[in-house]
Parts: C-alpha cells; structure tokens; sequence
C-alpha cells in the first residue's frame, strides 16, 4: 500500500511540472495502453471462443496421416 502511494506522488509531482500540452500527450499515451489492454483482452476472448470449432476441424483421421510428415 505504502509503496503505490509513493508512487503516485511521484507521478503526480512529474505530471504537475508538465506544460498543458505535455500533460495532453500522457493522456494519450496512457489512453492508447488501455485500448492496447482491451484490444489484447479481446484477442484472447475470441481465440477461447474458437477453441471448441478449431479442435473439430483439426482433430480429423483422415488427417492424422499428416502429422507424421
């Protein structure tokens, strides 16, 4: 607890010496980490959901003979 208060004052006080511009660029940046996130969440979401049709598909014998090439 007493280490993320320390550095959220330590971000605060950077932030604070920031010019408005600068402080919009965090913003941004900050921003864009989050759709990263939820972009990756996402990803995952749907290759989960896929799961059970792409095992259907390449779970197949008359298959098999391929996976001994």
């Amino acid at each position: 607890m007493q280490v993320d208060s320390i550095l959220e004052q330590r971000l605060l006080e950077k932030l604070r010496q920031l010019s408005p511009e600068e402080v919009l660029l965090v913003e941004d940046f900050i921003d864009s980490l989050e759709k990263q996130k939820a972009d990756s969440s996402l990803t995952f979401a749907a290759a989960k959901l896929s799961e059970p049709v792409l095992l259907k598909i390449w779970d197949k014998s008359e298959d098999a003979e391929y996976d001994t090439l």
